[in-house]
């Protein structure tokens, strides 16, 4: 009977969620994609801290970073790296995003690249190379949230029911609430994976040493299984190049789950105070990765590494304590697929179909809600079923295509002579050469395929640029006043000479 209290605190934690949900959208129209969207601008730095950083803190942080800690050791670090980067890159572009959102009523990244470079097809093809990175991340979450049930069940929830049970609780609030629901939702996750992470941490590790001093543990892994410490950590698969570039493509992806979040602060200020606060939440991977260390010792022969924190917890501790992480993990994986399916309906609604087929502002915004739905069942169930690679490793492929928007995002907010031509081709040629060298050439020299694919798409985009036309005079001006004169100074000389 005790054995199956952990379940039962896992399964209120979904309970809880879906009412959070449901109800934080309640008396607004969520047919209207400004709703739906980005919650009507209207959120503070308090909440946008927690969305965006209970986003970011993810299944992998509870099982991937803590399974790469007992397989690799080291090259887990990666992901505290990166992480604290994607900080930066929120408190420098995020302003920026929110002041040209709100500007020309841009809802999705795929929105702001069409109205910059004129260009609908460029707009759509950004938005479904970059969702292919975000879909792969949605899947890591959903196949963590049936890892969790499956084990907090002692086998009896299969995973494939994990993940309907995951996808099912998901679909109820973001349906009814959109970024509203997924900003309530993660505000109450990310407290409760604050909390979970620590305590679970400082447990097994008073378990483990007898007492709350880290260093034992890793005097003890100098000693007996150094090469944990140090690149290319255990396995030997991840020198110093690709650990590099790992942390590199991460830093160059720009989300367009976090695009949107930026949209929904209300002011520039709240995205500035939060993404300086971001850095604190990312503390929450140490103490995974300390237990992932541990289980080292404790269980040499796991067959999963990315469930060591979890089975350490049920075997080891309080089924309160356990079931607590549980509902840690869960929260994890959910507060990170959820805002994956919002961003792809809204731009596969906006950015991709209303173009194509035409539809108005009304039909786009009713079709967005329910896309979510083909989206879970067509594409992540399936997959999440089937169990693919290491949780931490999909995430590493995912970024290779988000990344490749880059380019185009340097054009909308840096470089004026940036063409629609040189962007559409310099992402389709990013794209292939991405596609070759993550499945089959796999990362040449050791360097991570999306900086292959990041670096053809730089050049493509700089040399086609060069050798077409820029945007009309009105597009630059819009995004660019403060160099018109410099950029169509030999224009004007040229119209002048001819009159």
């Amino acid at each position: 009977m005790y054995e199956y209290i952990p379940l039962a605190i896992t399964l209120s934690y979904v309970i809880i969620a879906i009412l959070l949900g449901y109800f934080s959208g309640q008396g607004k129209n969520m047919d209207n994609v400004e709703e739906w969207g980005v919650g009507s601008r209207s959120m503070g730095p308090i909440m946008m801290y927690l969305l965006i950083g209970a986003g970011g803190v993810s299944a992998y942080t509870f099982m991937g970073s803590p399974g790469w800690a007992y397989s690799k050791g080291a090259p887990a670090l990666y992901v505290v790296v990166y992480l604290t980067y994607m900080a930066f890159l929120a408190w420098y572009f995020g302003p920026k995003v929110w002041e040209l959102g709100k500007k020309y009523r841009h809802v999705t990244q795929s929105a702001a690249i069409t109205d910059r470079y004129e260009s609908r097809a460029l707009g759509g093809l950004a938005g479904i190379v970059t969702s292919i990175g975000i879909l792969a991340y949605a899947i890591i979450q959903t196949t963590g949230a049936a890892y969790i049930l499956n084990v907090m069940s002692f086998g009896a929830i299969p995973i494939w029911v994990g993940v309907f049970i995951s996808l099912g609780a998901i679909s109820i609030y973001l349906y009814r609430s959109g970024l509203k629901a997924i900003g309530v939702t993660n505000a109450f996750q990310g407290a409760l994976m604050l909390f979970v992470s620590f305590f679970i941490g400082l447990w097994a590790t008073q378990q483990f040493t007898g007492g709350f001093s880290i260093a034992p543990i890793f005097e003890r892994v100098k000693e007996d299984i150094p090469q944990f410490l140090t690149l290319p950590g255990a396995l030997g698969d991840m020198n110093v190049t690709f650990w590099t570039t790992s942390i590199l493509i991460s830093f160059f992806s720009i989300w367009q789950t976090h695009w949107i979040q930026w949209m929904g602060a209300n002011s520039k200020q709240s995205i500035r105070r939060s993404a300086t606060m971001l850095p604190t939440f990312y503390l929450v991977l140490v103490p995974m990765i300390i237990v992932g260390v541990i289980g080292i010792f404790m269980y040499p022969d796991i067959g999963n590494p990315d469930h060591v924190a979890i089975q350490l917890a049920v075997d080891t501790m309080p089924v309160l304590v356990a079931g607590l992480l549980g509902a840690g993990t869960l929260a994890a994986s959910m507060s990170s697929s959820e805002p994956c399916i919002h961003a792809t309906a809204l731009t596969y609604s906006k950015d991709v179909l209303q173009p194509i087929l035409n539809w108005s502002d009304e039909v786009a915004g009713r079709a967005t809600r329910r896309l979510i739905f083909p989206i879970m069942v067509l594409i992540i169930a399936p997959i999440s079923i089937m169990q693919p690679a290491s949780l931490v490793y999909i995430l590493l492929i995912g970024y290779g295509f988000i990344a490749q928007a880059f380019p185009s995002i340097v054009g909308i907010f840096l470089w004026p002579r940036a063409t629609k031509q040189g962007a559409f081709w310099g992402l389709f040629g990013g794209f292939i050469i991405t596609v070759i060298f993550s499945f089959i050439i796999v990362h040449p020299l050791d360097i991570h395929a999306g900086i292959w694919g990041l670096i053809a798409n730089g050049i493509i985009f700089v040399i086609v640029s060069l050798m077409t036309q820029p945007a009309s005079r009105e597009t630059i001006e819009r995004f660019f006043p403060e160099m018109m004169d410099e950029l169509y100074e030999e224009e004007d000389k040229a119209a002048s000479t001819v009159k």
